[in-house]
């Protein structure tokens, strides 16, 4: 930007001697030219510095305030006039100041953690670009990086030369939504037109420790959530194949139809993978659409050492959701719905807009992917993950999450016989989900189990409090059935080491020891 200057004092003079105020017009387009690549400058300076803080252990992971503080710290009001670029500035730094550095290597509240550089650049660039994934008119590359990509991922499923189809959407949630979506159009296709009083009642299956967002699903497509059958899950959080049958034949004797069920692949909490092969045993014999959530442990299909966890995946009969924003660690979003029969998608949703689908454009138009898709504006999601493949290969993937499952494992032998620590179910951990009970000294000796159990409710809650405030580290907690609220341990982010797992079983102790 130092080449600017010379031109400045150059325009300046010209300003003078040019007719018809050539030169000034010059000068003015000029300055503006400096004072926007100067701003893009400071920006990138201001995140470059956030970025090196996110990865020093020395630095706070959050620096919390309250919200009603957090709103009289700064003025975060709208005006009706502008603002300078330096107010600007001042926003972007208060902003991330009081950000959560997710991508701190003692981060661990959730299940997407880290951030990789070459995401980040590919981030970058897809902002720059400013695309919509509708057409390949608008968005050619990027549209074909994700006709390539989901093929690849549909070859790592088993799906036969990778056939099939699929979308990336905003979020597992949607992708789920997206499953029952397809389910019902298969079995009854007249619903796009007439609506559920054209159908019987339906019925979904899912175990209880299954995301929420399968329930929300039944109720955004007016399905209903008293239509979604939660199946028992044994104490390791993994559907009962039996206790799925048997609620099956109720719902059938009940006058319902069963037209989806939603196994699991890595549970939220426990991280617990629904043994696929007896699923889908069941699925095929009474006729039911089987579908894989594997929002949050798809991605150990990456692992050879691990992705026998998902035997069964590629019996799917009809899709699987897989989160690379998770375990993969790709920025957010970016979550991806495999489908395994082709037209699918676009005969459930397509609606014909003619301002965008015409029918006699000059090139392939299957490669216009914006009609089988429930948005019309869809974000470049794609580029993230088809990059850091590139920079990573499968192999390094695979080095990545195989580290992630390393390292709670570590976790998990370090605290399994630990004084004042108490797992929530027997036996390792499938997943990097690691869930336990911490017990401070005045508490591991109480004989009223009542009591005992009503003050470990509190215990977790004001450790986590505790945590914030100090901003030394991030874990999650919640109960789960009658079992009163319990840390759970997720490992994504590929900075963590088993330093950072050391000091994290340390800062509870120093945290809850006078509790």
């Amino acid at each position: 930007f130092d080449l600017l200057s010379p031109a400045r004092a150059w325009c300046q003079a010209a300003a003078q001697k040019l007719p018809g105020g050539i030169g000034s017009k010059l000068c003015g387009r000029l300055q503006s030219l400096y004072e926007t690549m100067t701003f893009l400058q400071e920006v990138v300076d201001i995140l470059l510095a956030y970025i090196t803080e996110s990865f020093d252990r020395e630095t706070k992971v959050i620096d919390f305030h309250y919200p009603n503080e957090l709103l009289q710290r700064n003025n975060w009001e709208l005006q009706d006039e502008p603002e300078t670029l330096d107010d600007i500035l001042i926003s972007c730094r208060a902003t991330l100041k009081y950000a959560i550095k997710t991508a701190h290597p003692r981060y661990f509240n959730q299940l997407s953690t880290g951030l990789d550089m070459v995401g980040l650049a590919a981030d970058w660039l897809t902002s720059t670009a400013n695309t919509n994934m509708f057409t390949y008119e608008v968005a050619p590359v990027f549209v074909l990086l994700e006709y390539v990509t989901l093929k690849k991922m549909r070859e790592i499923i088993g799906w036969e030369d990778g056939r099939g189809d699929g979308i990336f959407s905003p979020g597992g949630a949607i992708s789920n939504m997206y499953a029952m979506l397809l389910a019902r159009f298969k079995m009854f296709p007249e619903v796009k037109e007439k609506g559920m009083s054209s159908v019987p009642r339906l019925a979904a299956f899912t175990s209880e420790h299954s995301h929420f967002s399968i329930k929300k699903g039944a109720a955004a497509l007016g399905i209903g959530t008293e239509s979604v059958i939660c199946i028992k899950a044994d104490e390791s959080g993994k559907m009962i194949p039996a206790d799925l049958e048997r609620k099956i034949l109720e719902a059938k004797q009940k006058g319902f139809v069963p037209f989806f069920v939603s196994a699991t692949a890595g549970t939220t909490v426990y991280g617990a993978f629904d043994p696929l092969i007896a699923i889908s045993d069941i699925c095929k014999k009474y006729q039911v659409w089987f579908h894989v959530d594997g929002a949050w442990g798809g991605s150990l299909i990456m692992s050879r050492m691990h992705k026998w966890k998902l035997d069964g995946v590629e019996r799917s009969v009809l899709k699987l959701t897989w989160n690379p924003h998770k375990m993969m660690a790709v920025p957010l979003q970016c979550s991806a719905l495999l489908v395994r029969e082709e037209g699918l998608m676009q005969n459930c949703n397509q609606m014909h807009a003619c301002y965008l689908f015409q029918q006699d454009k000059h090139y392939d138009l299957s490669y216009d992917t914006g009609d089988k898709a429930l948005q019309c504006g869809r974000h470049v999601d794609i580029f993230k993950l088809w990059l850091m493949w590139r920079a990573k290969g499968t192999i390094g993937f695979e080095a990545q999450i195989d580290k992630c499952l390393e390292l709670s494992e570590y976790l998990y032998n370090k605290i399994k016989d630990r004084e004042g620590y108490e797992m929530v179910f027997n036996g390792k951990p499938q997943h990097t989900n690691v869930c336990f009970w911490y017990l401070p000294p005045g508490m591991r000796y109480m004989e009223d189990k009542e009591e005992k159990k009503k003050r470990l409710h509190k215990v977790a809650p004001v450790i986590k409090a505790r945590m914030m405030e100090y901003g030394t580290t991030m874990v999650s907690y919640q109960p789960q059935g009658d079992k009163v609220n319990f840390f759970r341990m997720v490992i994504s982010n590929p900075a963590a080491t088993f330093e950072d797992i050391d000091f994290l079983i340390e800062e509870i102790e120093r945290l809850g020891q006078d509790l």
